[in-house]
């Protein structure tokens, strides 16, 4: 019995191991999550701008193609310029664009589009001007 209990007691960890552990994993996760964030920032940021060029070099060939702006993004979709809505990465969704309208001699309602997302990019920029 003495043996059995001699050989758990060395297998088994201290509670101070095990705080001193836990405490390195704590600052290693300190050091580490925002540089993860901020890649995931600037990644959604990076999307969001792919999807506004393409969209808007979508809209430029639908006008190119039928003389007037689409009425709405579905239709790039429905006639498909586009396989899907864009995504806006940061605000998470397809449905969130501002449209902006073409000026007055100009037939359709989707001259180009932004984003509604608030706040900017990690250089400074608007998401709203991108």
């Amino acid at each position: 019995m003495i043996g059995t209990a001699t050989r758990r007691k060395q297998n088994a960890f201290t509670m101070i191991e095990m705080l001193i552990v836990m405490a390195i994993l704590a600052t290693l996760l300190t050091l580490a999550l925002p540089k993860y964030f901020q890649g995931l920032d600037r990644s959604k940021e990076a999307i969001l701008m792919e999807n506004l060029h393409t969209t808007r070099d979508v809209i430029d060939k639908f006008y190119g193609d039928t003389g007037r702006y689409p009425e709405t993004l579905s239709e790039l979709v429905e006639r498909k310029y586009l396989r899907s809505l864009p995504l806006d990465p940061v605000v998470g969704s397809n449905r969130s664009w501002i449209i902006i309208p073409p000026e007055a001699p100009y037939k359709g309602q989707v001259f180009d589009i932004k984003s509604s997302a608030r706040g900017a990019t990690h250089d400074g920029r608007p998401y709203g001007s991108l």
